[in-house]
């Protein structure tokens, strides 16, 4: 009889099977034809974007202002350097851009104008997916820029704008690691169509942005994008191969010369008035019933390089809820911070389990976070605890990257008034690596003496330009002996046009517990690796073959194994758009305590070793309908669980959407079966660029709750809003309603 081959053998066959396969397909593609907007062809030969250098220009003055009308009519526009001669990261890495764009760029004193011509032979066919703030980007033709204020090849503002004027704007820290897409920064554009062209015209004032205005001359780093989805084409001025994103700033290009820039009193004010409702079993005592209330933001730069905000009586009565998940693991969820004073220059804070996009790295942020913001003024369930005030400093001093943040809530039914304090340093070393710590302190102000503090140092270094080490040590200490403890981390990561692997140690103790941190698992050390290769093959069809191993490790303080993961997939990108996720996996997981993914459904005490298998499909988004659907079989500890899970998306025109998505989990346990169920319906609605509304519905199984919540924006003036905001909260098993609010919200902004 022939001996059953292992499971985790299997998986090494299959990877191995796998990588040669795709090594088979591996060749240089044939020079291709490229077109631009114009209809004229010419053949050119690809570049290889890691190698070619960066382009630069120099800043051209203007002496009259332009008038943003999207018609590039003014002769100041006839004296800046074309920009032009775009490169594809999509589909045809290399070659250049068949869509040609022309960009010119003005200054004056106070301003910043950009222009874009995109030329397409059909305008008409150019795909938008919205017309509200910080539109889903990845879905709509678009034209971008991205600029680094003090060049140092790490830090930007990015503005991303469709074809009918919307206008996405993010923060990005440490080199396209941290994205802040809340920020809102002042700006103005306007687009027109033309027979074979659409334009874009944009002026940003420079009190919006952050530099160090003693320097003169000076150089940014700046970089343009432009995508025309319905081909699935993506390009760039300064060239970048196919894992980096607008905001790789170490790849941006230079604009150089800029001189006699003045950044004004870089003073904000920005008052809010609010009335609102709220009743529910759930609903904090003090925010129970009608009420009227006034507070506001303040915005100013100390420097020209560091800016202090001051918030008094903070309100986040305008953000959505939380989004419903099902989680049928032990550990807990890091949900995503939604609150804009806690967003705005978050990134000026990262530490922990900082992961690089796309590399496989073994663990990211919402496995270990030494500081998260829904610590503050946050119950464990979401629910608001009023925040008295509070300030933060962010910037740059004497070389070093500062983060500073100090917050005072109130007292709310169990949770006692605290004071939350945050101290981050950072420095650039050896050009786009960096060193820092970070101390927090947690502190009751009931009179009970009750606190607790982190810190730790990190340090993030990049080699050889695609070879990463992330490291950190931290540590925790309160006023009980169980919430003293470390964690540490070693990671290697190196990902080039076609490998990519990495290595990690990981080490968290028994009783670490930082108080305005999330750590989802403790006691434990991790050993992780992986490795793959992203062939390019020569297949019509297809555009890019991952096949990947991973394999990871978790032993408990005592050496005893805990759980272990070996996992084996395939990636396919098709062409032009597309992808299928196919992974096998092979889980060992020993339960020291009872564990209850259900109400009254319970796994016990033991060791588990299980296996399942998933595909997941992600249709193409050039069209009015997409989605993506998902199935996953196989075992769950001592049972079974099938699960299928699906989003569809209807765009009938460019101004409006309807979005479902349904997830069914079938569970078979000893201890019974079970069904989790997570349903939900999002609509959304653009009037204008300033004037939009959106709603949602959620059903979750799991948690037994009902979720409903709606909002009308209207952006009446630079980040001056009216909001109108309802939410329903309700347990579907006792009908017992936990929140029903609704809120009306004035903010206004006054700039100098």
């Amino acid at each position: 009889m022939t001996p059953a081959i292992p499971p985790s053998r299997r998986l090494v066959l299959l990877y191995t099977a796998l990588s040669l396969s795709a090594c088979s397909l591996l060749g240089t593609p044939t020079a291709a034809r490229a077109q631009d907007g114009s209809g004229t062809d010419r053949t050119a030969a690809p570049v290889n974007p890691e190698m070619v250098p960066r382009p630069s220009f120099r800043a051209t003055r203007t002496a009259a202002p332009i008038a943003i009308d999207g018609k590039l009519d003014e002769a100041a526009w006839a004296t800046a350097p074309v920009l032009t001669d775009f490169v594809q990261q999509l589909p045809n890495t290399g070659f250049p851009s068949r869509f040609r764009t022309e960009v010119r760029l003005l200054y004056d004193t106070k301003h910043l104008y950009v222009s874009a011509r995109n030329f397409d032979p059909e305008p008409d066919k150019a795909i938008t997916v919205g017309l509200e703030r910080d539109f889903v980007s990845s879905n709509s033709d678009i034209f971008g820029l991205v600029l680094d204020t003090f060049h140092d090849r790490r830090n930007s503002f990015l503005f991303l704008v469709n074809p009918k004027g919307a206008v996405r704007d993010e923060q990005t820290f440490n080199d396209s690691r941290t994205i802040v897409d809340a920020w809102d920064g002042i700006h103005t554009v306007r687009t027109t169509q033309q027979d074979s062209s659409w334009t874009v015209e944009m002026v940003i004032p420079l009190k919006t942005l952050r530099f160090d205005a003693s320097r003169d001359p000076q150089a940014w780093g700046i970089n343009f994008i432009r995508r025309v989805r319905r081909v699935n084409e993506t390009s760039y001025w300064a060239p970048l191969e196919r894992q980096y994103r607008l905001h790789r700033m170490s790849k941006a290009g230079t604009i150089e010369g800029i001189s006699g820039l003045q950044q004004g009193r870089n003073l904000q004010i920005k008052p809010y008035a609010l009335a609102g409702n709220s009743r529910g079993a759930q609903v904090p005592s003090a925010s129970l019933g009608s009420k009227a209330d006034v507070g506001g933001d303040i915005k100013y730069g100390v420097t020209p390089s560091l800016t202090l905000d001051l918030t008094y009586n903070t309100d986040f009565s305008q953000v959505e809820v939380d989004q419903q998940v099902v989680n049928l693991t032990r550990f807990g969820i890091l949900f995503p911070e939604r609150r804009e004073f806690f967003i705005e220059n978050s990134g000026s804070f990262t530490f922990g389990d900082v992961a690089e996009r796309n590399y496989r790295m073994g663990a990211e942020l919402r496995d270990f976070t030494l500081f998260n913001s829904r610590q503050i003024g946050l119950t464990g369930d979401g629910l608001p605890i009023p925040i008295t005030g509070g300030g933060r400093l962010t910037g740059r001093v004497a070389g070093w990257e500062v983060g500073m943040l100090d917050m005072q809530t109130q007292r709310a039914g169990a949770s006692a008034a605290e004071n939350f304090g945050v101290v981050r340093l950072r420095r650039n070393v050896w050009g786009n690596s960096d060193i820092g710590v970070l101390a927090a302190n947690r502190q009751a102000t009931d009179g009970s003496e009750a606190f607790n503090r982190s810190y730790g140092v990190d340090a993030n270094i990049r080699l050889l330009g695609n070879l990463i080490i992330n490291t950190y040590l931290a540590g925790s200490r309160a006023d009980t002996a169980t919430s003293n403890g470390s964690a540490g981390r070693v990671s290697v990561a190196y990902r080039g046009r076609l490998w990519n692997s990495s290595a990690m140690y990981k080490r968290v103790t028994d009783h670490f517990d930082p108080g305005i941190g999330f750590v989802n698992r403790r006691g434990f050390e991790q050993w992780y690796a992986t490795t793959g290769i992203h062939a390019r093959p020569k297949v019509p069809l297809l555009q890019e073959v991952n096949p990947y191993l991973e394999a990871e490790r978790f032993v408990g303080m005592d050496g005893a194994l805990q759980s272990r993961r070996v996992v084996g997939g395939l990636d396919l990108n098709f062409q032009p758009d597309g992808e299928l996720k196919l992974e096998v996996n092979d889980w060992f997981d020993r339960l020291d305590q009872p564990f209850t993914p259900f109400a009254g459904r319970t796994i016990p005490v033991g060791s588990y070793a299980f296996r399942n298998a998933r595909a997941t499909y992600t249709s193409t988004q050039r069209y009015p309908f997409y989605g993506n659907a998902s199935v996953q079989v196989g075992e769950f500890y001592n049972g079974t669980n099938q699960t299928v899970s699906g989003g569809l998306t209807w765009r009938p025109r460019y101004d409006v959407s309807l979005e479902g998505t349904y997830q069914h989990n079938d569970v078979t346990l000893p201890s019974g079966a079970f069904n989790a169920d997570l349903a939900g319906v999002r609509l959304k609605y653009a009037r204008s660029t300033t004037l939009f509304g959106s709603a949602f519905v959620q059903y979750n199984t799991q948690s037994r709750s009902f979720v409903t919540n709606a909002r009308i924006a209207w952006r009446y003036a630079p980040l001056s809003d009216v909001f109108l905001v309802y939410t329903e909260r309700q347990n579907t098993l006792t009908n017992v309603r936990n929140e029903r609010s609704v809120a009306l919200k004035v903010t206004r902004m006054v700039a100098w």
